[in-house]
């Protein structure tokens, strides 16, 4: 492929790349990662509510990875509550899972800088193949998109960002994250999670999970082989070289 092509290709990869990085940073300080729909059970159950009645009992949030804010109700009226993770919930919630999130998030935001940077260096500068060449680039891609898989740089990004979305989602499903944050400090009454969406915050991250796979394929058409792959030439020269010995 002829050098100007190449150059455009990288740039294209470059500017994916800092678009995903100022995405997840964003992403970390908003509360847009999950909506929840609460229930009410105590109070429903007192007045044996169903159908229509029951929306008197039910509440909702939203949340992020450090704050929150909803609404929960049980007959009386609405009643407005903020929170905060740090350090109000520690107790409550699966820190260890939940620290997780944020330094596999910030870990997948530093490699995605970094692979903007060799994107632009591999376009316009003279990189060295073994770290800052197409080898690199494909290491940290792979990397951010599993830490959401583990083997080379531009995978490298991709693997964070599964390990994100993969431990986020456990957090939320087997842990039950929206249910302790509903019944933090709730002594009297006792709510149940009705339904649960992710939002922008969380799609934001599945978003650059798939851009690193795509700038692994902007690599591979700008003619450069993937990690390991052998050509045909390199396979008939080493049987070659095996025959003669």
């Amino acid at each position: 492929m002829p050098s100007q092509q190449k150059k455009i290709i990288f740039c294209m990869a470059g500017v994916l790349s800092f678009a995903c990085a100022l995405g997840v940073v964003t992403a970390l300080g908003t509360p847009l990662w999950i909506k929840a729909t609460i229930l009410c059970k105590t109070g429903a159950l007192l007045v044996n509510a169903s159908g229509q009645e029951l929306d008197k009992f039910m509440g909702e949030m939203q949340y992020g990875l450090f704050h929150g804010e909803g609404v929960r109700q049980c007959g009386l009226g609405a009643r407005p509550f903020r929170f905060s993770f740090f350090p109000d919930l520690l107790k409550a919630i699966p820190v260890s899972i939940h620290v997780n999130v944020i330094l596999f998030s910030a870990i997948l935001i530093v490699l995605t800088m970094v692979g903007t940077a060799f994107f632009m260096y591999n376009a316009f500068g003279k990189p060295f193949e073994t770290l800052h060449g197409p080898l690199g680039l494909y290491l940290l891609s792979f990397i951010s998109v599993a830490l959401w898989l583990p083997a080379t740089r531009h995978q490298a990004q991709g693997s964070c960002g599964c390990l994100v979305m993969i431990l986020f989602a456990s957090e939320v499903k087997i842990h039950h994250l929206s249910e302790k944050i509903a019944n933090y400090k709730e002594g009297t009454y006792v709510y149940k999670t009705q339904s649960e969406k992710y939002t922008t915050s969380f799609w934001v991250v599945f978003f650059c999970f798939f851009v690193h796979f795509l700038n692994g394929l902007l690599i591979r058409l700008a003619g450069f082989q993937f990690p390991f792959a052998k050509s045909k030439d390199a396979e008939t020269t080493n049987v070659a070289a095996d025959l003669m010995y």
